[in-house]
């Protein structure tokens, strides 16, 4: 029975349709003849249901325009709320093209004095630093001395020890100044010599002194440090 209303519902589309007008001008306050003038009894049953459906869909529609609508505005005075309560209509937003003008007025197409400042105060930090390296550079540099007393052993009581002394202070270096010497007795009639120097840590090793010493075999059994101190 259902397909058949069916059927002979869409055989009288048109006959539909001219009812579906009718009825919405009938909404609309307009007067109208009978909505169900020609049909049948089922095609007016079919007809009045489909007419209650759409009646339906326009009420949810409705419904669903003004929750939006709400949703829309609680929005709006959220984002207002956020910016500060800022209008956020369009004609407030016209001043925008002003603000990218001032923006265009603070650019400086030929330089500005922040750039002559900077390079002068780099020119002036430079002459500064290069006033303090000059002044560095006349500062006397302090040099690390050390005073050294040296033990010269001779071989036996018939060593010539003025000839030992003259020959050990016949030793130049770069930095080394000889100082006082004296014999001092070590038992059975022999003497060593006693030697004392001055030497630059940078410029003598103590060591190689000794060596030096050392090597005048005639004379010089050992060579050893007695005591030496940093000036």
């Amino acid at each position: 029975m259902s397909g058949l209303v069916f059927e002979n519902f869409w055989q009288n589309k048109a006959a539909c349709e001219d009812a579906e007008r009718l009825y919405y001008q009938k909404l609309s306050g307009c007067k109208v003849d009978n909505l169900t003038s020609g049909l049948s009894a089922s095609e007016e049953m079919a007809l009045m249901q489909k007419l209650g459906a759409l009646e339906v869909e326009n009420k949810q529609l409705k419904k669903v325009t003004d929750d939006l609508k709400a949703l829309v505005l609680s929005l709006t005075a959220r984002v207002e709320t956020l910016e500060g309560g800022k209008p956020s209509g369009g004609a407030k937003s016209a001043p925008a093209p002003a603000a990218a003008d001032d923006d265009d007025d603070d650019v400086d197409l030929f330089g500005s004095d922040d750039e002559e400042d900077d390079a002068e105060k780099k020119r002036i930090t430079e002459e500064r630093l290069k006033a303090y390296n000059e002044k560095k550079a006349k500062k006397p540099k302090v040099i690390a001395k050390t005073s050294v007393l040296f033990d010269v052993k001779p071989w036996d009581d018939e060593t010539d020890m003025d000839a030992m002394k003259d020959a050990c202070k016949s030793i130049e270096m770069d930095g080394l100044t000889w100082g006082a010497t004296k014999l001092v007795p070590v038992g059975y009639g022999i003497n060593k010599l006693q030697i004392m120097c001055t030497v630059e840590d940078e410029k003598v090793s103590i060591e190689e002194l000794g060596e030096k010493m050392a090597e005048f075999e005639d004379f010089v059994q050992s060579v050893d440090v007695a005591a030496m101190n940093k000036i």
